[in-house]
């Protein structure tokens, strides 16, 4: 239905495609967000414009009105607010793009705004409600609990899987050994957060013998995920964010961290990698959180 028939135009395309495949894109944005390019350009092509320099702003709108009143092809209705969104954001990427390679001068989307769709968004702790929660610990596996999801920003299966020997205090390395699609890493530790660690192991962790796992019931064998999330919800109940208990998550936790190591200027391939992901466009959905509060 919207097939390119102007050849410079399935050239741009293609080599978009490629483009979004080196940023380390998934495979479906991969497939998506060219199409989206792609029915914004065959909207030009019938309109007879083959010079993109030419675009202006109102292109663009005169687009995305088009594309509020455009029949969804899957299903009854028109498009929803999460898929105009992503033809928005395909053709900003295109157009920025484009100026990097110096094919425009103006970028036509850079005077642009679209109201973000409404979702529901992970709790983001701020740096303070954090500080809060670790100071309202009792225990020394209490501070792992948020050491192993907030400071080294673990999945709730990653966390309850660790080993003792997965922790390597000397080298202040944890390693992931098998966490989303089977993929591993090694996540670095502050001093703080291997010594803490190194004193729960030590000191308090009691297992039955031969018992691998780092963190341990009170039956002294592996916490699963279920207890781990009530010992988030016993150290939430002692602290001063108790309105944030229904709210807050191990998953929340890790939302946090990502967002705090962006807002002090990481870069958004080292997160992705600290956090595991396998693609880009995990990690950015992060990069809209600015102005945490700073630590206490």
């Amino acid at each position: 239905m919207f097939k390119l028939h102007y050849i410079e135009y399935n050239h741009l395309v293609k080599n978009f495609t490629d483009h979004l495949q080196r940023l380390g894109y998934g495979k479906s944005s991969q497939r998506m967000l060219p199409k989206c390019v792609q029915e914004f350009l065959c909207r030009q092509e019938r309109n007879e414009l083959y010079d993109l320099p030419q675009l202006t702003s109102s292109d663009i709108l005169d687009h995305h009105e088009y594309l509020q009143q455009r029949p969804n092809m899957k299903r009854p209705g028109g498009l929803s607010e999460m898929m105009i969104a992503h033809h928005v954001y395909a053709l900003k990427l295109f157009f920025n793009w484009l100026q990097e390679l110096r094919l425009l001068e103006e970028n036509p989307m850079s005077a642009l705004h679209f109201e973000k769709p409404t979702s529901k968004a992970h709790e983001v702790l701020t740096r303070e409600e954090v500080t809060n929660l670790y100071e309202a610990c009792e225990t020394l596996k209490e501070r792992a609990i948020l050491h192993v999801y907030y400071g080294c920003g673990l999945r709730r299966d990653e966390g309850v899987k660790l080993n003792v020997s997965d922790l390597q205090f000397r080298n202040k390395m944890l390693y992931v050994r098998e966490g989303k699609g089977g993929k591993s890493r090694a996540v670095p530790m502050t001093e703080k957060i291997s010594e803490e660690l190194k004193a729960y192991c030590y000191q308090e962790r009691k297992s039955k013998p031969n018992e691998l796992a780092f963190l341990i019931n009170q039956r002294g064998t592996r916490l699963h995920g279920n207890d781990a999330n009530k010992l988030l919800r016993a150290i939430i109940q002692k602290s001063d964010v108790l309105h944030l208990a229904t709210k807050v998550s191990l998953h929340s936790l890790r939302h946090s961290i990502a967002t705090h190591l962006l807002e002090s200027g990481l870069s958004v391939e080292y997160v992705r990698d600290f956090l595991g992901h396998a693609y880009l466009e995990s990690t950015q959905r992060y990069t809209h959180i600015k102005n945490a509060a700073a630590w206490i």
